[in-house]
């Protein structure tokens, strides 16, 4: 009998960091995204010792893992701008501190803007900044990584090519525990073809070629509202979207991402919308 997929979606944590766990069984999950604080606000709590305690129980109890924490859509680690940089630095480092106060597997990172710089300046900027988050912390021997995410192709946005992320990782390996999270419906709109048999073919053999499969360990599978190309991040739920339920069916299939975690980070429009794209991506993984 094969594995069960690692399928999964972002969830809320009203209650308590631990009340995700809850909700992804719930929503027919095994795996989950969290923010672990407001993306939209620097103030963040630090991780309460119980709530902790009563994530890795419920997490054990139900078999749910791994975790992904999404880091705060604020931080901006290759800014021209010191006092931003050392904004995102430290709020970066709070990040970093409440996933390993967590137990979380994965950290979600977009590296940010390097509006006003060389391209190759925003990417040293951010692999420093990272370096510089992470001093001194305790993460060596744990089961813990940093995911660069590359992003919809914005001009000025860090990630917003396969190579560009490629390079932020091979840059950090050194310093930093690193791998990758590919967005499908980033790929999709910042021109990358996932949706016909052939642009599928070329796209991951070039997922290969730059970041590596072994270092992707987190899709966001989401559908897309644009049009391939077009860099506009809007999400839509599984198989409603410009990139369609084939092209999902067909990630969920390949052996090269077995190892992977499946999350989607689609809208809310109604409750239940969770479950009911964990539903969809299961039945695609299934068929």
């Amino acid at each position: 009998m094969s594995k069960l997929k690692k399928i999964g979606v972002h969830l809320g944590t009203s209650g308590g960091t631990w009340m995700a766990v809850n909700r992804a069984v719930e929503a027919g999950a095994n795996t989950f995204q969290i923010f672990s604080s407001s993306p939209r606000q620097w103030k963040a709590a630090d991780v309460k010792p119980e709530d902790a305690a009563k994530m890795r129980d419920l997490r054990a109890e139900f078999g749910i893992g791994p975790v992904s924490i999404h880091a705060s859509y604020l931080i901006n680690l290759c800014s021209q701008t010191e006092s931003v940089r050392v904004n995102g630095i430290a709020g970066f480092r709070g990040e970093v501190e409440r996933a390993l106060a967590l137990g979380a597997e994965y950290l979600v990172l977009h590296p940010g803007s390097w509006k006003g710089l060389t391209r190759d300046e925003g990417l040293r900027l951010a692999a420093q900044s990272i370096e510089k988050a992470i001093d001194g912390l305790a993460w060596q021997g744990k089961d813990f990584k940093i995911l660069i995410e590359n992003t919809a192709g914005a001009e000025f946005s860090l990630g917003g090519s396969l190579e560009q992320v490629a390079e932020l990782v091979a840059t950090l390996e050194a310093c930093a525990p690193v791998g990758v999270c590919l967005d499908t419906c980033h790929m999709h709109v910042a021109g990358y073809d996932i949706v016909t048999a052939e642009g599928y073919a070329d796209t991951m053999k070039l997922v290969g070629e730059t970041v590596g499969f072994e270092a992707v360990r987190v899709w966001h599978c989401n559908d897309a509202k644009a049009a391939m190309g077009s860099k506009l991040d809007r999400h839509e739920h599984i198989g409603e979207g410009t990139i369609g339920a084939e092209a999902f069916r067909k990630l969920l299939h390949d052996a090269r991402f077995d190892h992977c975690a499946f999350i989607a980070e689609t809208p809310v429009d109604n409750p239940g919308d969770e479950a009911r794209n964990v539903g969809v991506l299961r039945t695609l993984a299934a068929g």
